[in-house]
């Protein structure tokens, strides 16, 4: 093992030292000279990953301008392309911060002796060395960012390393992100940092294990490289380590892929770089359907005209994105950046970027500090992947007629979603055995009466469990419910003013004596949500705590009458209403998690890791391998006592925020 220690060793020097080898062969698939090749150390823990890169070979690949070779990083339009070829820009001395045996299990990966397996997730996961197959590539694809179509974007900080088949069966395709520039990484310089990877890596797998489609993270790789960022926008930059995480889906291709096909947009001008190619929209289709959605492919592969193909496939995407949005809103998950570049063709949730998961529930919570006119509020979800639906539509004209696409949308995607959201909330609630009409106006009340008082979305909706079915005495869970309510000292600072006094002052004179000057300026809902706050505000500073705590009692009070008289409803003509109890209980601990990445949970990962200590990342990682809540695993797995002390050292993690967890600011970067 020693001597396997230093193979790695030395592979990975010299991958710290030797520039990189860009010597792409073209025609495809060969994407490096033989003399680069023999260059690549040889894996041992991932000699097992068979590559077939389907997608180079079914879509188009540029062709690269002649030139150094840097040219391949040179930020460029890519007409006529899906894919441009990259190579990784090497990183000084990768560190690994900790993998996911979970995830890469889809890749037929076993654990290992941890010395072996760090070594080689290092080199390869950080893109210092490519695996035997890989064939390296940044995929093309356009968006609409916060409603205005942007034009050409691309992975600018991702890259394609190539598709592995599995023994299973399976094909899982493997991309690298921020290893370094590509075409498209403009005038940035394709790389991710610390912070914003750890976040990235930790929610993939978070969100897996609630049971949501999501695209999958192996491996987070740090290095003592470096970039500058200047993480709030305030001018003061600083020096922060480049991180690679390893991501993993069928595929990433997302809507804003079909939108390279754009014509100049009437708002922006800006067009698409592959403006009348028709028939790489026909190829990207085909492709598609046949490799994502073959069940669509087969029931029409008799017709001449792929309309119905067409029509079936968009339906499909309708479906599942519906379905995706209705989990995310049962959870709290907010994602913060839904453009339709941000957005998977196959219904997945991709890209983690400034998202974040409610603590205190407000419908009106908004996660990315970037996002100045709240688009991508917690309560907007749902229209704004109806909106990318329909640029999506619009995107795959004349393929699939608009009229019809646009049918479709309004056909599948609010009964969908609606019937996905309602059949969850049922299941959070315990209604297991009756589906009554009134039961999403009892939602909505839950929702009215969290927001009211402030509580806790996930540990609210987690007590429930424990709430008496049967009529008796519920002071000693009204306490512990209402302890779940935010505090009087949370609420002043959530909504304290975020205006100066007298910029509001001044805005509201402009309103006064120029309202279309104002109106132009386009802070009307900013002004009015301030006023709001201040408002608001003025009230708090007039109720003491115990008032508070008063208010809070009585409307949970009203909620849970209404509650109390729907599980009535719920367990007429039980014989056993024991059992019913303990399966509703079952039920309702298998769709409210106890545990979910909240800001203050990643922040302190995040700290630690900066200072060299990757341990409280593993262990957040692990938490979140079982966020429900199971009293017969537990106890199986450890026994009653070892159960009962896990449960009282995780406790922290399912802790309502600190106060100070309410200025952490999200951004991209």
């Amino acid at each position: 093992m020693a001597s396997l220690r230093a193979a790695f060793g030395a592979s990975l020097a010299a991958a710290r030292t030797r520039p990189p080898s860009f010597g792409l062969a073209l025609p495809s698939p060969a994407p490096c000279s033989s003399w680069a090749a023999a260059m690549e150390p040889t894996p041992r823990w991932l000699a097992g990953l068979r590559f077939d890169n389907r997608a180079l070979r079914a879509l188009p690949v540029e062709t690269p301008p002649p030139g150094p070779e840097d040219v391949l990083s040179t930020p460029r339009p890519v007409p006529g392309a899906c894919f441009s070829r990259a190579r990784p820009a090497p990183l000084r001395r990768p560190c690994l911060v900790a993998l996911s045996m979970p995830a890469l299990a889809l890749l037929g990966l076993e654990a290992r002796e941890e010395a072996e397996v760090e070594a080689e997730a290092a080199l390869f996961f950080s893109g210092n060395a490519l695996l035997p197959g890989a064939e390296p590539a940044a995929h093309c694809y356009c968006g609409h960012q916060f409603g205005q179509f942007a034009g050409q974007l691309g992975d600018g900080a991702a890259m394609y390393l190539g598709e592995v088949c599995t023994a299973a069966g399976e094909r899982w395709e493997l991309q690298l992100k921020g290893a370094g520039p590509t075409p498209f990484s403009r005038q940035a310089d394709g790389r991710k940092v610390l912070r914003s990877s750890i976040r990235e890596f930790l929610c993939s797998e978070a969100m897996f294990h609630l049971g949501i489609p999501t695209t999958r993270a192996g491996a987070c790789v740090t290095s003592e490289s470096t970039v500058i960022r200047d993480v709030f926008y305030d001018g003061n930059p600083k020096y922060e380590k480049c991180t690679v995480v390893l991501r993993i889906a069928p595929t990433f291709i997302r809507f804003g892929s079909f939108e390279i096909f754009k014509p100049p947009d009437e708002h922006t001008g800006r067009a698409g770089p592959s403006v009348g190619r028709n028939d790489i929209r026909v190829q990207m289709l085909d492709y598609v359907i046949s490799s994502f959605y073959p069940e669509i492919q087969a029931a029409h592969s008799c017709d001449s005209d792929h309309t119905q193909r067409n029509a079936a496939f968009f339906r499909e995407v309708t479906r599942r994105t519906a379905r995706m949005v209705a989990e995310w809103q049962c959870v709290g998950f907010c994602h913060g950046v839904l453009n339709t570049d941000n957005m998977s063709i196959v219904g997945l949730t991709i890209d983690y970027g400034p998202f974040g998961f409610l603590d205190r529930y407000d419908p009106d919570h908004i996660c990315n500090a970037s996002d100045n006119a709240g688009r991508y509020t917690y309560s907007k979800q749902p229209q704004v992947c109806k909106w990318n639906l329909q640029k999506l539509a619009e995107a795959l004209e004349p393929e699939l007629p608009l009229a019809l696409g646009e049918a479709i949308l309004a056909e599948e995607f609010d009964s969908e979603f609606q019937r996905h959201y309602l059949q969850k909330m049922r299941k959070k609630l315990g209604l297991i055995r009756v589906e009554l009409e009134e039961d999403g106006t009892l939602v909505a009340k839950l929702l009215e009466t969290m927001h009211l008082t402030g509580a806790d979305f996930t540990n609210t909706f987690y007590m429930l469990s424990s709430f008496p079915a049967e009529a008796s005495d519920s002071t000693e869970f009204l306490t512990r419910l209402t302890s779940q309510c935010a505090s009087l000292e949370e609420l002043k600072l959530a909504f304290r003013p975020q205006m100066d006094p007298r910029q509001l002052s001044m805005m509201l004179m402009l309103a006064q004596s120029n309202p279309q000057l104002f109106a132009l300026i386009g802070t009307q809902a900013n002004v009015t949500k301030e006023l709001e706050r201040v408002e608001h505000q003025s009230r708090l500073e007039q109720l003491s705590p115990e008032e508070l705590q008063s208010k809070n009692t009585d409307r949970w009070k009203t909620w849970l009458q209404e509650y109390r008289a729907r599980l009535d409803k719920e367990k007429e003509d039980v014989g056993d209403t024991a059992a019913w109890q303990a399966d509703r209980v079952r039920i309702m601990h298998a769709n409210n998690p106890k545990y979910i990445l909240r800001n203050y949970i990643a922040q302190n990962a995040i700290e630690a890791a900066e200072n060299g200590d990757f341990s409280e990342v593993r262990r957040v990682l692990k938490l979140l391998e079982s966020p429900y809540y199971s009293e017969e695993v537990a106890t199986e797995a450890t026994g009653p006592e070892a159960a009962a002390r896990a449960t009282d050292e995780q406790c922290s993690y399912s802790s309502r925020p600190p106060l100070w967890a309410a200025e952490l600011c999200v951004t991209s970067s």
